[in-house]
């Protein structure tokens, strides 16, 4: 009997399967890097906006959002190639939270030194070369930010007795601009060209709907304060009822239009 074995010729199939494995292990490589990068922003974008919040901003603090915007943009730098040509579409959903993070952050800082909007060309320019900034992370980014000047507002009126405002501009207080903003978005026709039942549609009607409540709240707060201000000791914060009849500090993550 002969010994030897025959083995089948292998598939000519086989080298284009193994081709299909090795793109989808890099494919969801590529999606899961792209992922964690944007959490990471995330994290450091919220790290700048809690350092904002403070009522002054000594020099090591500034150094230390120096550090973190340096951290975001060499986040950025590492996915960059990842996010290139038809990519930056396809994978515009992973990094698109990380983006409108960011974009809250670098806003309120801008609102912060200059007391106005920050235009889509210059947050354009804070964003690093070869990462896409759509005008739908922009808004949205914008959206988020009314929650950040609620909490800044309503904390400066705890310690200051007064609403934030611009020394050098007729004493516009920042209740102004809050209402400005929202009149500007409520007549940008946002939601009838993006389609209400659209993601971008949903996801903007949401956040309108968080941002007239943030403005509510200044509004609120500013009556108490200028009626029943001098009852209150310094440093008191409001408690204001968040629509289920629940009061919660004005702090708390209300603001936030994250889901």
């Amino acid at each position: 009997m002969d010994s030897c074995t025959n083995h089948p010729a292998p598939s000519p199939l086989v080298p284009m399967f193994e081709a299909f494995r090795n793109d989808l292990d890099e494919h969801h490589d590529r999606r899961e890097r792209i992922f964690k990068t944007s959490r990471d922003i995330t994290a450091l974008s919220k790290k700048i906006l809690r350092t904002f919040q403070q009522s002054s901003l000594p020099p090591s603090i500034q150094n230390d959002v120096d550090t973190h915007s340096q951290k975001i943009h060499d986040l950025f730098h590492s996915v960059s190639s990842d996010l290139q040509a038809s990519n930056a579409w396809r994978w515009q959903r992973q990094i698109s939270s990380g983006i409108q993070e960011y974009m809250e952050a670098i806003s309120f800082q801008h609102y912060l030194k200059t007391q106005t909007l920050m235009t889509y060309t210059e947050a354009r320019g804070w964003i690093p070369f070869g990462i896409m900034l759509t005008e739908d992370d922009y808004i949205l980014g914008l959206l988020d930010l009314v929650g950040e000047l609620m909490r800044f507002a309503i904390t400066t009126m705890a310690t200051t007795g007064s609403l934030p405002r611009r020394s050098d501009d007729g004493g516009r207080d920042i209740l102004t601009d809050m209402r400005f903003f929202r009149s500007l978005l409520e007549s940008s026709h946002i939601l009838t060209e993006a389609g209400a039942e659209s993601l971008l549609g949903k996801a903007v009607e949401k956040k309108m709907k968080v941002m007239r409540t943030c403005i509510e709240k200044v509004e609120n707060a500013a009556y108490g304060m200028t009626i029943r201000g001098r009852e209150r000791p310094k440093g008191w914060m409001p408690e204001l009822e968040n629509g289920t009849g629940e009061k919660r500090s004005v702090n708390s993550s209300d603001g936030d239009a994250e889901s």
